[in-house]
């Protein structure tokens, strides 16, 4: 079955290679590359720790070829993200605490983060199959700006050690405790910081336009800290060595097993993890290429590309990827249109890979979180975190209550409990509109209901109505009705005893949900219980049709002829 859909997806993508605007692609695909560059070295340290640089530079270029080939946003650039990298970090912390070694070089501990990222690929795979794209979308603003503002500050916080040249490990919690048990300051490694962050913060925006200030800030501090804080000088001053993040393996990309054999319940929850939130992650970026590029994207069809990217990525030892925002807004802003340009992106980071190992070698690891620092900041939503109250004091204590979650507790956990709050709250607000629409004519007096409220009916059914000398109750309801609703239902149902007929008028109901529906049979049945007339005036056909499904009868088509029928009823 995914061998047919492979080979669908690729004649789909082969037509949609429009050659025409190939200089676009391969200029808009270099330009996202360089910004790739650096990026994909910082996610792999912050990641995997010291020597996993070079990881996030394998997944880059594996990742963004194959998302780009078979994925469904033709302009997406796609790699290494903040919170994929930080998910992988929290897998490490998670097979550390069952005794698994975290040392790179022993080999240990990659195999297994390796087999839950080609895991988590096949689940999102999966989720493409099963055609779940259109509902991870659908997650309130609230949900996502505090997730992502979460995502923001675990990078700051997990940044703070490696900018002062001090190793830590671990989440926040466990990075904090060892960075004030171990804080022992590098200066070499604060100097190395200051001159990134200079960088990449005071680069007027002419020069950033042209070569961006993470790539800038590479090309200038790498060389500087050779000859200001090399090894030899150091030592002679009797300091400590400035961390980099050591030689990286010739040849490029090489294949390499996963163990499967080893604590796999932590790796199927960990593959678990990354599929969803590299899910989230890659959807939301589509949205935002389709509103840049005035395109529509396929959901199902990229997250299948994530996942076989993700996939084939953890056989290559790559770090997992998803959809690049500020890579994709790069490319599309340089040309870059097709899968082409994501294509062209992974092929000139490989070439990069093949021939500049020596070099990066001495990149070190305090400008890479220098770089990540400001990575972290431009995630934090700021507009909506400094703003949300303003709007609605419910929606900033879900965005809040998120944040924390998902720096304090559990990524996931955090986004399904927020999810659901705020999915219990848009309830309850449509459950109060459609309670405020729900109307009764001629009621008593000690029913205490505004009169003002009562949307006036057509002159000639008020006439008919005034005919039943307040012995006919017409219950109106209006719009959806969801479970929600059925709680106003049930509460007026003692209302019927009142009156010797009830018409129920739901004519202005496009759709009725189960528990509406019972709770109407419930309503037509206590007013039958007590010898009273029951109607039911629907002119929706599948309303019609579920309210017979359920055994309601007294059903008549319209209002007018309802008031009609308890006239008669009541002159009979």
């Amino acid at each position: 079955m995914i061998n047919g859909i492979i080979k669908e997806e690729t004649l789909a993508l082969i037509h949609g290679f429009h050659l025409r605007n190939i200089r676009g692609d391969v200029l808009g695909g270099i330009t996202a590359a360089v910004v790739a560059l650096p990026l994909a070295l910082a996610f792999g340290n912050a990641a995997l720790g010291p020597g996993g640089a070079i990881y996030g530079l394998y997944g880059a270029v594996v990742v963004g070829f194959i998302a780009a080939l078979f994925g469904g946003t033709p302009a997406q650039v796609s790699g290494p993200t903040g919170p994929m990298s930080v998910t992988v970090a929290g897998v490490v912390a998670s097979l550390a605490a069952v005794g698994v070694s975290r040392d790179l070089g022993a080999g240990e501990i990659l195999p297994l983060v390796m087999a839950a990222v080609v895991i988590g690929g096949l689940f999102q795979v999966l989720f493409g199959l099963l055609k779940l794209g259109k509902y991870i979308t659908l997650v309130p603003y609230s949900v996502v700006s505090g997730f992502m503002s979460g995502i923001g500050v675990i990078i700051l916080v997990l940044q703070i050690g490696p900018l002062l040249g001090i190793s830590t490990r671990g989440g926040v919690l466990e990075s904090l405790d060892t960075l004030l048990t171990n804080f022992e300051p590098n200066g070499a490694a604060i100097g190395v910081a200051a001159m990134t962050l200079a960088i990449v913060f005071l680069t007027p925006r002419k020069v950033s336009q042209w070569i961006p200030s993470p790539l800038l800030a590479l090309l200038i501090v790498t060389p500087l800290s050779v000859v200001l804080f090399g090894d030899a000088a150091l030592q002679a001053k009797g300091l400590d060595p400035l961390p980099r993040i050591g030689a990286i393996p010739e040849g490029g990309l090489t294949f390499s097993m996963p163990n499967w054999n080893e604590n796999f319940p932590v790796i199927i929850k960990a593959g678990l993890v990354l599929a969803v939130l590299g899910a989230i992650d890659s959807l939301l970026t589509s949205l935002v290429a389709d509103n840049i590029s005035q395109t529509r994207h396929n959901s199902d069809r990229e997250l299948i590309g994530q996942g076989l990217g993700n996939s084939i990525a953890g056989l290559f030892t790559g770090l997992p990827g998803a959809g690049a925002t500020m890579r994709t807004v790069i490319n599309i802003k340089s040309g870059g249109r097709t899968p082409i340009s994501g294509m062209v992106h992974s092929v000139v980071l490989l070439l990069v890979l093949l021939g500049a190992g020596p070099l990066a070698a001495e990149i070190p690891t305090a400008l890479l979180a220098g770089i990540l620092i400001k990575v972290g900041l431009d995630i934090i939503d700021w507009g909506f975190l400094l703003r949300a109250h303003k709007l609605s004091i419910k929606t900033a204590a879900v965005m809040y209550g998120v944040l924390l979650m998902t720096v304090f507790w559990d990524l996931i956990w955090a986004v399904l409990v927020g999810v659901f709050i705020a999915n219990m709250l848009t309830i309850d607000s449509i459950t109060q509109t459609q309670l405020e629409g729900m109307e009764a004519d001629n009621p008593l007096k000690e029913e205490n209901i505004e009169e003002d409220s009562i949307t006036p009916l057509p002159k000639e059914e008020q006439e008919l109505l005034d005919k039943c000398s307040g012995e006919v109750m017409l219950f109106r309801l209006r719009g959806p009705l969801s479970f929600g609703a059925a709680k106003g239902i049930t509460e007026r149902m003692m209302l019927v005893r009142n009156y010797k007929v009830l018409i129920l008028d739901i004519t202005e109901v496009p759709r009725l949900g189960v528990t509406a529906t019972l709770a109407i049979e419930d309503m037509v049945q206590e007013a039958k219980n007590n010898d009273r007339k029951a109607l039911v005036a629907c002119s929706n056909q599948r309303v019609q049709e579920r309210l017979i499904r359920f055994g309601v009868q007294g059903i008549i088509t319209s209002r007018k002829e309802a008031i009609e029928v308890a006239l008669n009823e009541l002159n009979s």
